[in-house]
């Protein structure tokens, strides 16, 4: 469907209206929207091609640069997301080292005692441990789902926050996150090292219980850099975030 003059007013004062901008002040807005629009379409341009395609992205700016929004870079927000995205695979990942050490939830090895003419005789039965392969196989599985699941929340939420710079941020972090989440794991084996070192007997508590938490706090604080590394605060210039020229 062709997005027309009338189309592209409305959607905008309807994201004003969602973002709490006076009424005064929006109408002052959509006037110079529909003069710009209505020039563009007198010399031939189509709207879509004129503002970029993205109405919200447009009046949210337009309202920043005009201060009557806060220039806000959403890293709380942007990081949380970024978390829970990463939550399962995270924990999976977890759980599935769990499955494959030695004596961990897939382990089947066991050891009896038993007393032979009066003698107590150990006897240890040893069997393949399925949880190895799993493991090896579902760590790759767990980084793949954490790539796609942290970029569509991270979307998401800048999408309902109608956030600036948003198409930037996720070009962006499409390149930084296989780092991220290489140094999130990297994290989570160095915590499992540390756990085997300090707390031998309490190895699996510690890692379970530290892990987890420190690979998402590093992933949330990649995601946050490189959203605060995508979105400076806006200028005056109207050709930032493909706003139209006056």
């Amino acid at each position: 469907m062709t997005l027309t003059v009338e189309d592209a007013i409305h959607q905008a004062m309807e994201t004003w209206r969602r973002l709490g901008i006076e009424r005064d002040a929006a109408d002052e807005m959509a006037e110079e929207l529909a003069a710009d629009l209505t020039a563009a379409a007198f010399d031939g341009r189509a709207v879509t091609d004129y503002i970029g395609g993205d109405i919200d992205a447009l009046a949210t700016s337009w309202a920043v640069e005009r201060g009557l929004l806060p220039t806000r870079p959403h890293l709380k927000e942007t990081a949380a997301a970024a978390a829970i995205g990463a939550a399962i695979p995270a924990l999976v990942a977890v759980l599935l080292w769990w499955a494959g050490t030695p004596g961990g939830l897939l382990d089947r090895n066991s050891e009896s005692m038993i007393t032979v003419y009066g003698n107590v005789v150990s006897e240890v039965h040893r069997y393949p441990n399925p949880g190895i392969p799993l493991m090896w196989v579902g760590w790759p599985v767990c980084l793949l789902a954490a790539f796609f699941w942290i970029r569509c929340a991270v979307a998401a939420e800048l999408q309902r926050q109608l956030a600036p710079a948003r198409e930037v941020t996720m070009r962006a972090m499409t390149k930084a996150l296989p780092l991220i989440l290489l140094g999130a794991a990297l994290l989570g084996t160095a915590i499992n090292f540390l756990g085997a070192y300090a707390f031998p007997y309490f190895q699996l508590i510690f890692t379970l219980s530290v892990a987890p938490v420190a690979m998402l706090g590093a992933v949330a604080a990649g995601t946050a850099w490189v959203r605060d590394r995508t979105c400076p605060p806006l200028n005056a210039s109207r050709l930032k975030y493909r706003l139209p020229v006056a």
